[in-house]
C-alpha cells in the first residue's frame, strides 16, 4: 500500500514560512506530479514526505500510520534525486545492490532482485560497467534500479531529468511512465516542467509560494483552471491573459485564451495586429502577434500557414473556449 496523507502540514525556516498549512491526499498506485515555478516549495514538500526535512507542524501519514517523526529509513519510501549519486568505483550491479547489501540481505535474494530490476530497466547488458562508462540516461536508470530493489511503498522523484539533454528527457519520461504502469506503485514526481506534468501524471498538484493552487487530472487543469495562475502555467505555449476594456467587452474582468483557441485571418476578426516572431515546428506554427493595447498574443496555427514577420492579421477567439476570471483571479464558471 502506498497511501500518503498530509494534514495541516507546515514548514518554516526561521521566520520564513515556506509551506503554509497544507492538506493533500495521495492514493495507492497514483502517479502524482508536484509542479510549479522555482521556489514554489515543491521540492521542500517532497522532502517533508521523505523525512529529509522536519515538519514544523501537522501530520504526515503513510498507509494510515503516523510517520511525522519517523526517520527516512523507516518510511519505506525510495527517493531518486536530480543527481544520480552513484558510486563511481562500483559496477552497475554493485550500485543497484548496495542498499540491499547494507541491509545484510541474503546474497541469493540480492542477486534475484538486482537482476529483476536490471531486466525491467534494460540494464542487463551493462551490469559490469561503471557509471563513467554509461550515458546520462543509463546512469539515471541505475539510480532508479537502486530504488526499485528496495520494493518501497512509494517512489519519490526530485526533478530526475533536469541534467539530461532534450532527447534523453523525452525517452526517460516515457520509461518512467512505463515503469509506473508495470510496477503499479505510488510515485510522486517533482518538476518545474509543465509538459512533463501533463504527459506523466494521473494527478497534478500545482504549487505557488507553498500553497496548493489546484489538484486534478492533467485535462481537468487544462480545461478548468481554478484561477489565472493555473490557467497561465498549465499549457504550452501559455494561455493569453487579457485584462481591462478588451476583457470587459467579452464579459469578464480577466479573460484567458489558449493559443489553439484563436482563429487567425488576413481579412477580418475581433482584433487587428501584426505578426512578430513565427516559430515553425512542422505540424504547427506559433505566431507572436502584436495587438495594440494587449500583451504579445500567441496563436497556434497550421504548420504551413502563409504568414510572415510584419504581416497584418486579424485574431478572433473561439467564444465557447474562453476562460473567464473575476477581479481576484478566480475562475468564473
Amino acid at each position: 500500500m502506498g497511501n500518503i496523507t498530509l494534514k495541516q502540514v507546515t514548514k518554516h525556516f526561521g521566520e520564513t514560512v515556506v509551506i503554509p498549512p497544507l492538506d493533500l491526499s495521495i492514493e495507492d498506485g497514483e502517479f502524482v506530479v508536484f509542479v510549479g515555478p522555482s521556489g514554489c516549495g515543491k521540492s521542500t514538500l517532497l522532502r517533508l514526505i521523505a523525512g529529509l526535512e522536519d515538519v514544523t507542524s501537522g501530520l504526515v501519514e503513510i498507509d494510515g500510520a503516523d510517520a511525522t517523526t519517523l526517520p527516512p529509513a523507516k518510511r519505506k519510501l525510495a527517493m531518486v534525486f536530480q543527481s544520480y549519486a552513484l558510486y563511481p568505483h562500483m559496477s552497475v550491479r554493485k550500485n543497484i545492490a548496495f542498499p540491499l547489501k547494507m541491509a545484510d540481505m541474503d546474497p541469493a535474494e540480492i542477486t534475484r532482485k538486482v537482476e529483476g530490476a536490471a531486466s525491467v530497466l534494460n540494464l542487463t547488458d551493462y551490469m559490469e560497467r561503471r557509471p563513467g562508462q554509461l550515458s546520462g540516461g543509463q546512469r539515471q536508470r541505475v539510480a532508479i534500479g537502486r530504488a526499485i530493489v528496495r520494493e518501497p511503498e512509494a517512489f519519490l522523484f526530485d526533478e530526475p531529468l533536469s541534467n539530461l539533454d532534450a532527447a534523453l528527457r523525452v525517452n526517460m519520461r516515457l520509461e518512467i511512465t512505463e515503469l509506473h504502469q508495470s510496477l503499479k506503485t505510488t510515485m510522486i514526481y517533482v518538476t518545474h516542467d509543465q509538459v512533463e506534468a501533463m504527459t506523466m501524471a494521473d494527478k497534478i498538484v500545482v504549487l505557488q509560494a507553498g500553497n496548493i493552487e489546484q489538484v486534478g487530472s492533467p485535462m481537468e487543469l487544462y480545461h478548468k483552471p481554478a484561477n489565472v495562475f493555473v490557467g497561465g502555467f498549465i499549457g504550452s505555449p501559455k494561455m493569453n491573459i487579457i485584462t481591462g476594456p478588451e476583457a470587459e467587452k467579452l464579459g469578464s474582468h480577466t479573460i484567458g485564451i489558449r493559443p489553439e483557441h484563436t482563429m487567425v485571418s488576413k481579412e477580418q476578426g475581433t482584433w487587428k495586429g501584426k505578426v512578430g516572431v513565427s516559430e515553425h515546428l512542422g505540424s504547427d506554427t506559433f505566431l507572436r502577434v502584436h495587438v495594440e493595447g494587449m500583451d504579445l498574443f500567441t496563436v497556434r496555427a497550421e504548420g504551413d500557414v502563409d504568414l510572415h514577420h510584419g504581416d497584418e492579421v486579424y485574431l478572433t477567439p473561439v467564444m465557447d473556449r474562453l476562460h473567464r476570471f473575476d477581479k481576484d483571479g478566480l475562475a468564473v464558471r
